[in-house]
């Protein structure tokens, strides 16, 4: 039972980023039983989300073995928002046979002698897949603008080009799943002083990052205004609350379960020929 994700979280046609909606946790079982202690609805949580996993990994088989459809899960957010983490929680029990995880950083030379949306058409998942992107094509309306190296003109054509390409991805048998993970402006301190303060997590740690932070509310609104102009039907945004990394693996899970489920999936049919094999 998934509690109709899709339904909840799906992104309002006027999305506001409020830090307290970060903090959102409707679908815990500490929601549903406030009388549960934090550390008991904390682990119910992880084996809700875990018998989801199990029920992905099984769906993915049939995805894979029926080789006609694939499924792009995008994951976008600010700097520490979880997309690593949701990426290792959801998917280590998943066969990586027809899974790939794509990270996109800053682009080379040869990617920006390109139209911006080369590099991302050549990582889109192929027949039977499931493809993670770590960040994507939306880094070209969003750091691009809050940082000034395209202007409104540019960004307004840059969502159409996005919409088509996503429509283009839709329409060929791909299905699209928009994430953003909401955090708050606290939420990212505090997990940027933990990266410095333990040693074993300072190589995650770029000074970048707090430049970054100073434009905060830049960059809200930029998200904000993206996820308003290229949400559509058949490529939603989700809006997920990430403050609790619990909560936000047990949300994303349930995301990517009703939209399998959706999607009528099965293994081929035997084939008549081999029935009259024996293994000797």
């Amino acid at each position: 039972m998934t509690h109709n994700a899709r339904q909840r979280f799906r992104a309002p046609s006027r999305p506001k980023l409020r830090d307290k909606d970060a903090d959102d946790a409707t679908f815990s079982s500490r929601a549903a039983h406030p009388k549960l202690g934090k550390s008991r609805a904390k682990t119910l949580d992880l084996e809700r989300t875990a018998a989801l996993i199990d029920r992905i990994a099984a769906l993915q088989d049939k995805l894979y073995a029926q080789h006609k459809q694939k499924v792009l899960l995008i994951l976008q957010g600010t700097d520490t928002a979880g997309k690593d983490g949701t990426v290792r929680a959801l998917f280590s029990r998943v066969s990586p046979m027809g899974l790939r995880a794509v990270a996109f950083k800053g682009p080379t030379d040869n990617e920006l002698a390109h139209d911006y949306l080369w590099r991302v058409h050549q990582h889109v998942p192929v027949n039977g897949e499931i493809a993670i992107f770590n960040r994507s094509h939306y880094e070209d309306v969003l750091i691009t603008k809050v940082q000034g190296w395209i202007d409104d003109d540019e960004c307004k054509r840059r969502y159409a080009q996005i919409r088509d390409f996503e429509r283009m991805l839709a329409e060929t048998g791909t299905v699209i799943i928009k994430v953003f993970l909401h955090i708050s402006k606290e939420e990212q301190r505090e997990r940027l002083q933990e990266r410095l303060d333990d040693p074993d997590k300072q190589w995650k740690f770029n000074p970048e990052d707090i430049k970054q932070r100073e434009k905060w509310d830049d960059y809200q609104r930029a998200y904000e205004k993206a996820i308003r102009e290229t949400d559509a039907p058949h490529a939603p945004w989700y809006v997920v609350p990430a403050n609790s990394k619990t909560h936000r693996n047990l949300v994303i899970a349930s995301l990517l379960l009703e939209t399998l489920e959706d999607m009528d999936l099965s293994y081929p049919p035997p084939h008549p020929d081999l029935s009259s094999f024996t293994v000797v």
